[in-house]
C-alpha cells in the first residue's frame, strides 16, 4: 500500500489571519520533488493564484533544511533528497467567501486548493490531514465541519482525517468555529448541516425541508455508488448569498434573516431563496461533480479550462433547484411561477443577451462571467439565467412534441447512467445527440438557435401550449425583481443603475440606447439631482415617476471632481418585466401537459 502523504494544517496566528500548513512527503522524487498550488478551484472559472496568499515556505529533511527553488508563480522544486520531505508554509487567508480561506479570532475555514500543496508525480496517493485548534485563549466551543472522511479525530473533533487522493483531498472545505449542527437522513444517508454565524433558525423544520429536497433530487437521478455522506456548510452575516459545489458537501453563505424562525410558518422570500441555494447546490452533486465536462476530467487547476457546456451544468441545475422545490411540496404552483418570471425578466432586461451566445459565455467565463464590469449588463449573457431558460424551453418542446414521452428528466438520467456513473467526461455536443436520441427527432436548430444564436427563445409560445399565459410590463422601480403584477409601474425610465456609496450616489451601470446612455451619463459619475432634486438610491424612482415621455430635464453630475450639466429626454418605459399566471381557460391537451409539468 502507498505511504500516505501527511498534511498538517493549524490557525496559527488567527489574530494576523494566519494558517500553517505543513505537508509531509515519505518518498520525494529522487531526481528532485516538484510541488505547485492550484490557481483556481472548480465551480469558480477564475484564475485566483492562490499562491499570492503564501508568507513564507521552506523544506527540510531529516532536520536539515533543504533547497527550494522557485520555477514560476505557483511551482516549486526541492532539491534531491533521500528520506522524508517536509514543506512549511504559512498562508494569509483572509478571504471570507466559499471560494476562498479565512481565519480570525472568530473561526477558521478554508478550501483545499487555498492551502494544500500538490505533489507532482504523486497526486493518485492517499492524503491524511492533521487538523489543528488555534493557540490559547481563541478556539474555545470551537467544532470542525467537514465531508472528509475520519481517520482519527472525533465527530466533529480536531484531529486527522484521510482522503483517497490529492483530488479528493481538496474537495472537502473545512468550517472550524462555534457551529450549529443539525442531522437527518435521506434515503439512509447520513446528511448534516453546520451553521457559522449569530442565528436562531428552526432547525428541525429547516432539517426537514431540506431533506426533502434532497430526496427529491435522489428520485430523480438516483443514488450515487460513493455517496455515504454528505454535509451543507452554511454562514449567516447579515448580508450575503452564494454557494460552490462539492462531490460530498457544500458551502454556502446567506443572510442570517433568510432562515426559518421559530413560530414562522409561512414560506418568507428570503427563504425561498434559501431553498433555492441548497437545491442548486445539491443537485451538482449528480450534474458537474460526477457528471462533468470532458474538460474537467481531470481538472487542471494549473490553468484555464475551456468548455462551450457551463449551460448544461449551471443552467440546467438552475432549472432544476426551483422546480424541485414545486416537486418537494415546499412551494405552490403560483411561487414557482413567480419564480420563473424572475428568471425571463432578468434575461430579458440584459442587452447581452442579443450579443453573446450562451456557447460563447460559458467558454469566456473566466474573462467576461467572473469579471463583470460596467457594461456586462450591455455586453454578456448569464449561462446560468438564460441556461436555466434554455433548460425549461427544452423540456417543454420535448414534453410537448413527444405528448410527455420524453422529458428532460429522460434526458438527465441517460446523461447520468453514460456519463455520471461511468466517470467518462461529456463532449461537447454529445448532450445533443443525447436529446435527439431520446426525442426521435433532430433538435439541431433548436440548439443552433438556443445555444449558438442569440434569438428570442420560444417560450411565451411553449408556456402557452402548456397552459401558462407569460405577460410583459415596464417595471415599478429599481427594486422590482418581475415574477408578479405591479399595481403602479413607470411610464418612463432613467435606464441607469445607481447605489449609495457613503454620502455619495454613484451610477454603477448605464444601459444601452437608454435615457441615461443619450445624456451622456459614465458609470462611476456622482449623480447628484435630476430636474433641481437631489438624487439618491431610494429616491429615483420617485423622481423618475414624475414626468412623461420626452419631458427633458436637467441632470447635475459629479465625473471625478469636474461638475457637468446633461440634459435628459425621458423616453417610454421596456415592457421587459415579465410574470406568469395559470390560463384560465386553456384547452384540454394544454391542460393535460399542465398537469403533467405542474401537477396543476
Amino acid at each position: 500500500m502507498d505511504k500516505a502523504i501527511e498534511y498538517r494544517i493549524a490557525p496559527v496566528n488567527p489574530a494576523a489571519h494566519l494558517f500553517e500548513v505543513t505537508l509531509t512527503v515519505p518518498e520525494p522524487d529522487p531526481a528532485g520533488q516538484q510541488f505547485s498550488m492550484a490557481a483556481w478551484i472548480p465551480g469558480s472559472y477564475l484564475i485566483r493564484d492562490y499562491a499570492r496568499n503564501i508568507v513564507s515556505i521552506r523544506a527540510e529533511s531529516d532536520g536539515l533544511g533543504v533547497q527550494l527553488e522557485k520555477l514560476d508563480k505557483s511551482r516549486w522544486l526541492a532539491a534531491p533528497v533521500k528520506k522524508p520531505l517536509t514543506v512549511v508554509m504559512q498562508v494569509f487567508a483572509f478571504d471570507d467567501s466559499v471560494r476562498g480561506a479565512h481565519v480570525d479570532t472568530t473561526h477558521a475555514y478554508f478550501n483545499g486548493p487555498c492551502v494544500f500543496l500538490e505533489t507532482i508525480g504523486q497526486a493518485d496517493k492517499p492524503c491524511v490531514v492533521h487538523i489543528e485548534g488555534p493557540p490559547k485563549p481563541y478556539g474555545k466551543g470551537w467544532r470542525v465541519a467537514t465531508s472528509m472522511e475520519r481517520h482519527h479525530a472525533p465527530i466533529y473533533g480536531f484531529g486527522s482525517y484521510r482522503a483517497a487522493n490529492f483530488a479528493e483531498l481538496i474537495d472537502h472545505p473545512v468550517e472550524i468555529a462555534e457551529l450549529c449542527i443539525g442531522e437527518f437522513s435521506v434515503r439512509g444517508i447520513p446528511h448534516a448541516i453546520a451553521i457559522r454565524g449569530r442565528q436562531s433558525a428552526d432547525m428541525p423544520r429547516f432539517c426537514h425541508d431540506i431533506e426533502k429536497i434532497c430526496a427529491t433530487h435522489m428520485d430523480l437521478l438516483g443514488l450515487p455508488a460513493d455517496l455515504d455522506r454528505y454535509l451543507f456548510l452554511l454562514h449567516t452575516p447579515g448580508e450575503g448569498y452564494g454557494g460552490l459545489e462539492h462531490a460530498w458537501s457544500s458551502s454556502m453563505v446567506t443572510s442570517r434573516d433568510s432562515l426559518p424562525r421559530w413560530g414562522q410558518d409561512e414560506l418568507s422570500e428570503e427563504y425561498r431563496g434559501l431553498l433555492g441555494l441548497i437545491s442548486h447546490e445539491y443537485f451538482h452533486l449528480w450534474n458537474v461533480k460526477r457528471l462533468r465536462p470532458a474538460a474537467f476530467r481531470p481538472y487542471d487547476l494549473s490553468a484555464e479550462s475551456h468548455t462551450g457546456q457551463l449551460w448544461i451544468f449551471e443552467g440546467i441545475t438552475s432549472y432544476y433547484d426551483d422546480l424541485a422545490l414545486l416537486r418537494a411540496g415546499l412551494i405552490e404552483v403560483d411561487s414557482y411561477l413567480e419564480l420563473i418570471g424572475r428568471v425571463m425578466t432578468r434575461v430579458n432586461r440584459g442587452a447581452g443577451r442579443l450579443r453573446q451566445t450562451v456557447e460563447d459565455s460559458s467558454y469566456d467565463a473566466w474573462i467576461k462571467f467572473y469579471k463583470q464590469d460596467a457594461n456586462a449588463g450591455n455586453a454578456i449573457v448569464s449561462y446560468y439565467a438564460k441556461g436555466a431558460l434554455i433548460a425549461l424551453s427544452l423540456d417543454l418542446k420535448l414534453r410537448d412534441e413527444t405528448d410527455g414521452r420524453a422529458t428532460l428528466d429522460h434526458v438527465m438520467r441517460e446523461c447520468w447512467r453514460r456519463y455520471g456513473e461511468t466517470g467518462v467526461g461529456l463532449a461537447e455536443g454529445e448532450f445533443e445527440a443525447i436529446c435527439t436520441e431520446i426525442a426521435g427527432f433532430s433538435l439541431q436548430d433548436f440548439f443552433d438557435a438556443a445555444v449558438r444564436g442569440t434569438g428570442e427563445l420560444p417560450l411565451d409560445q411553449l408556456l402557452k401550449r402548456h397552459g401558462v399565459d407569460v405577460q410583459y410590463r415596464a417595471a415599478s422601480g429599481m427594486l422590482d425583481k418581475g415574477g408578479k403584477p405591479a399595481s403602479v409601474t413607470a411610464e418612463v425610465w432613467f435606464g441607469a443603475n445607481i447605489a449609495n456609496r457613503g454620502d455619495k450616489t454613484i451610477v454603477t451601470a448605464v444601459s444601452n440606447d437608454s435615457p441615461a446612455e443619450k445624456a451622456g451619463i459614465s458609470p462611476g459619475d456622482e449623480l447628484l439631482a435630476i430636474d433641481g432634486l437631489r438624487i439618491s438610491a431610494g429616491s429615483l424612482d420617485a423622481v423618475v415617476r414624475r414626468h412623461r415621455v420626452n419631458d427633458k430635464v436637467p441632470v447635475a453630475v459629479f465625473r471625478g471632481d469636474e461638475l457637468r450639466m446633461l440634459e435628459l429626454r425621458f423616453q417610454a418605459a421596456p415592457t421587459n418585466t415579465v410574470f406568469l399566471s395559470l390560463a384560465t381557460d386553456p384547452s384540454t391537451d394544454a391542460l393535460a401537459r399542465r398537469q403533467r409539468l405542474l401537477g396543476n
